[in-house]
């Protein structure tokens, strides 16, 4: 054969290898991901054509900044903190970079990886050892191969004993490129593509729920501070009825009985302001650690008492076909299940033969001075193929594993759907009921309100002892708690239910923070 035809053939193998790789690389084993197809209640918003309660849900466009609902400029400014102050929110997103950078590893694997070396090396070969098979005895002069052909090896130098030392310099480049001819790279890519979006919506998720969180909160503490505004009113009716009674006592027409019971009274309902002040201070805490704020820093901002948020007429709850692309919850699943998806076609893939492009090129020479001659280079170039024989079903047993995890993933994205539809019914349920209640505990306040002044109005007239005055003038307090606590609770029934809605995340921050 001729020698120089070698060469050329060796080439031509390689590149029509090359070639026909290339447009193996087409191929994609395991099943493609399609987003699992969604069943929509039909009457799932039926609640709000029936609802009697003056803020009415309606089927309209949701708007995602929920918070501004309230129409409270203070509650607007904490949410826009929010975003970029909470820890929890911060902590997501360093997990989302975290996954996106595990998305550029699984990326890299498409393409070859090049490496530069190089490297000096002081040697000496040991004549009793391998060079003993080439030729090398420990003295004297070189004797015959291990094959009896012509001597190799390094003879020892003249009164020496052993092979000489030498340098030995070298540099050059690797390279080796992987083919995805079964594309289980690929499915990398898309298993850990569709992970970086699983995290986005774990950081939706939880910038949803520190939203809910403060607003909560806020409410909490306007609520607290309306209660110990009712204390304090209720305090000085006590306190002048038992001024009166002492009067009515000094002048004979009372007894001590009566000043007691009245005394009884005021300091019974001042005993309540210690607790509402505690819990009033406790609420600013709490929005302040979601605003990573220290102990008393919001205090200035929020210690002055407002009155808790009015519901709006309306309340825009979007379409039931848009819940779906709105709940990070969901969408966290559907990244999920196509993660799981694209991590069969991984496992199938390994299953079959790897082919891999492999070279190196470089300068190597005894001779620092003559390195960089073309008389050094050397290079190694050709394929490799690796195909798995045995495994002791290790192989199998991934893709098993990896298809009971596709069906778990099913089977958990349809139970956070049906779950999405029962919390957005409970909220329109609970937010429709308290409303009514609410009107009727208004009507108590007023009714009591006449009461307490006849009561008062027969105790000055001596009709009645002040036995009767305490006991309406109790039902009077718990009935305005009673309806401070139901406005507090009908802003909190909002709230979660834009929260099932999937409202408060898309937001500029969380728009910005993808396309970094």
């Amino acid at each position: 054969m001729n020698a120089r035809a070698f060469p050329i053939r060796t080439a031509s193998l390689a590149i029509l290898l090359i070639v026909l790789c290339s447009t193996l690389t087409g191929c994609l084993v395991g099943p493609n991901f399609e987003h699992p197809q969604t069943h929509t209640p039909a009457n799932v918003f039926d609640r709000t054509q029936a609802s009697q309660a003056p803020s009415k849900a309606v089927e309209a466009e949701f708007n995602p900044d929920w918070w501004t609902l309230f129409n409270d400029p203070m509650l607007n400014a904490l949410e826009n903190e929010l975003s970029e102050q909470n820890l929890d929110v911060a902590a997501a997103s360093a997990r989302l970079l975290q996954s996106r950078a595990g998305q550029r590893i699984a990326g890299a694997a498409q393409y070859p990886t090049v490496d530069a070396a190089a490297s000096y090396n002081r040697e000496r070969g040991s004549p009793n050892g391998i060079l003993g098979l080439l030729g090398v005895s420990p003295t004297g002069s070189q004797s015959q191969s291990a094959s009896g052909s012509a001597p190799l090896g390094v003879a020892p130098l003249p009164g020496s004993k052993g092979s000489p030392a030498y340098n030995l310099y070298q540099f050059g480049f690797d390279a080796s490129w992987e083919l995805d001819i079964w594309g289980g790279v690929r499915r990398g890519v898309e298993a850990a593509t569709a992970l970086t979006g699983a995290s986005y919506e774990d950081r939706n998720a939880v910038l949803l729920s520190a939203r809910a969180e403060l607003a909560r909160d806020y409410i909490a503490l306007r609520d607290t501070q309306a209660l110990l505004q009712i204390a304090k009113q209720n305090l000085e009716i006590a306190r002048n009825a038992t001024k009166l009674t002492e009067m009515r006592k000094h002048e004979g027409v009372t007894t001590d009985l009566d000043v007691a019971n009245a005394a009884a009274q005021a300091e019974s309902i001042e005993s309540l302001i210690p607790t509402l002040e505690a819990r009033s201070a406790t609420s600013i805490n709490a929005i302040g650690v979601l605003l990573a704020k220290e102990p008393g820093a919001l205090n200035e901002r929020l210690a002055e008492p407002r009155d808790v948020p009015g519901l709006p007429e309306q309340v825009p709850i979007g379409f039931p076909s848009e819940l779906v692309q709105r709940r990070p919850d969901i969408r966290r699943a559907d990244a999920q299940l196509h993660a799981a998806t694209a991590a069969i076609g991984m496992a199938k893939a390994d299953f079959y033969p790897r082919i891999s492009l492999n070279g190196s090129a470089g300068f190597q020479s005894l001779q620092l001075s003559s390195l960089a001659d073309w008389a050094s280079g050397q290079f190694v170039v050709g394929p490799s193929i690796t195909l798995p024989i045995f495994e002791g079903g290790r192989l199998k047993g991934t893709l098993q594993l990896r298809d009971a995890q596709q069906q778990e993933a099913a089977i958990v994205y349809k139970r956070t759907v049906l779950q999405a539809w029962r919390e957005v019914d409970d909220a329109l349920i609970v937010y429709d009921a308290e409303q009514r209640r609410r009107d009727r505990l208004k009507a108590v306040v007023n009714l009591n309100l006449r009461a307490l002044s006849v009561a008062q109005q027969r105790y000055k007239a001596g009709a009645i002892d002040y036995l009767e005055v305490l006991n309406v003038q109790k039902q009077l307090l718990n009935a305005q708690s009673a309806l401070e606590q139901s406005d507090a609770d009908n802003d909190v029934n909002l709230i979660t239910l834009c929260k099932v809605l999937g409202g408060g995340w898309e937001s500029m921050y969380a728009q910005q923070s993808v396309a970094r």
